[in-house]
C-alpha cells in the first residue's frame, strides 16, 4: 500500500465532502446494498482499525504530522497480522493465521477478504498516481502493493477554514465497512458475550466496547436501536476497541425476542440485567457456573422491555446502597463484565 500526500487548496472541496458534509447514516449507505463507509479519528483508533484489516479509502491530516503518520500507518499495514474476526461473511469463512502469501492455496469456495496483509510501506510523493475514492477498485477490492491511498494535507487553519471543523487530533481516515458475520459464526467459540439491546447513545456504546475488550467478553451482539460502533464518536470513545472485539447486529426482523431464541439454540443461557422481583445478585454462583452466558443490557432510560426480560433464563442486578437503583449503562457494564468473566 502506498500513500500519496496531496495539498488541500480551495480547489479540493469534493475530497472533503465525505469527511465533513455527509452524516454517518449517509456514509453507512454510501455503497448500498454493499457495505458503506465510516470515518475514524485519532492515531490510536486508526492504528487499531488498520490492524484489524479495515481498508482505508483516504486520509486527511495536518501537515505537521503527515510524514510521521504515513510512516507509522504504512509500517503497521506491512507488519500486522490481520485476522478475519470482524469480516466473516455468511457465505464463506476464510482462515488466515498470518499474511496471505503468493503460494497459499485458496479453495474455490473461500473468499479472500480485505483483511489480507498488505505488503508495501513506501510513502510516495504528490506526483504519484492517486486512486479515486469513488471508483470500483476502491469499493472492496483487496489492497496490494499497487494501491495508492490519497492523503489530503493542509495546515490547521486551512482545514478549519474550508470545513468549519477543528481536527484536534491531527488525522482522520475514511474506511470501507465490511459485511457483518452471521451470529452462529461469530459465537462458535465464545463463552461470555454481551448483548446491547436499544443502547442508543454512541458514547455509551463506545465505553461498553472498551470495557468488554478489557474485561474478557468474547463477542458483542447489537440489536434494536443500538448505535453503530463504527460511528465516529463510538469508535473514538472505545479507543479503537470496536475493531478488536468481534461483533454483529441481529434482530432487525421478526419478534423482538427472536435473538434470545437463537442464542438458546446456540447453547447460551441468557441473563437480563434488570430490576425485578426475581432478580438475583450478579455474584450468584449459578451465573458463573454457566458454560456459555449471554449478558443482555438495555436502553439508557427505560432498560430492557418486559418481553425480553420474560424470555431470558435469569434476571440479575448489581447490589446498591443509599437508595440508588441503577447506574449509567456504561458504568454498569464494566462492573457486570468484571464479575461475570472472573
Amino acid at each position: 500500500m502506498k500513500f500519496s500526500q496531496i495539498r488541500i487548496t480551495e480547489n479540493h472541496p469534493r475530497e472533503l465532502e465525505l469527511y465533513f458534509d455527509l452524516n454517518e447514516n449517509q456514509l453507512l449507505r454510501y455503497y448500498e446494498p454493499e457495505p458503506g463507509l465510516f470515518v475514524v479519528e485519532s492515531p490510536m483508533v486508526i492504528e487499531r482499525a488498520l490492524a484489524a484489516g479495515y481498508k482505508p479509502e483516504s486520509f486527511v491530516m495536518l501537515d505537521s504530522v503527515a510524514d510521521e503518520m504515513c510512516a507509522k500507518f504504512s509500517g503497521l499495514t506491512e507488519n500486522a497480522n490481520l485476522t478475519e474476526s470482524a469480516a466473516v461473511t455468511e457465505s464463506a469463512a476464510v482462515t488466515e493465521s498470518a499474511a496471505v502469501t503468493e503460494s497459499a492455496a485458496v479453495t474455490e469456495s473461500a473468499a479472500v477478504t480485505e483483511s489480507a496483509a498488505v505488503t508495501e510501506s513506501a510513502v510516495v510523493t504528490e506526483s504519484a498516481a492517486v486512486t479515486n475514492p469513488d471508483v470500483e477498485t476502491n469499493q472492496g477490492s483487496k489492497a496490494d502493493d499497487s494501491t495508492v491511498i490519497p492523503v489530503y494535507v493542509a495546515d490547521y487553519d486551512t482545514i478549519a477554514g474550508l470545513t468549519g471543523v477543528n481536527i484536534t487530533r491531527g488525522v482522520l481516515a475514511l474506511m470501507k465497512r465490511r459485511a457483518l458475520p452471521a451470529m452462529e459464526e461469530l459465537l462458535k467459540n465464545a463463552r461470555r458475550i454481551a448483548v446491547f439491546d436499544d443502547v442508543e447513545n454512541p458514547t455509551n456504546v463506545g465505553a461498553m466496547f472498551r470495557s468488554a475488550a478489557a474485561l474478557g467478553i468474547d463477542a458483542v451482539i447489537l440489536t434494536g436501536a443500538t448505535s453503530d460502533p463504527l460511528y465516529r464518536r463510538a469508535s473514538r470513545v472505545s479507543v479503537g476497541t470496536v475493531f478488536q472485539i468481534p461483533w454483529t447486529r441481529t434482530g432487525k426482523k421478526g419478534r423482538r425476542t427472536d435473538y434470545i431464541a437463537e442464542l438458546h439454540e446456540l447453547g447460551f443461557k441468557t441473563v437480563a440485567m434488570a430490576l425485578s422481583d426475581n432478580s438475583i445478585d450478579i455474584s450468584d454462583p449459578v451465573l458463573k457456573q454457566e458454560e456459555k452466558l449471554a449478558i443482555i443490557m438495555g436502553n439508557e432510560g427505560v432498560g430492557l422491555k418486559d418481553e425480553i426480560i420474560a424470555a431470558t433464563d435469569y434476571v440479575a442486578k448489581i447490589p446498591m446502597e443509599n437508595n440508588v437503583d441503577s447506574l449509567n449503562v456504561a458504568a454498569a457494564a464494566s462492573i457486570i463484565f468484571w464479575e461475570l468473566t472472573r
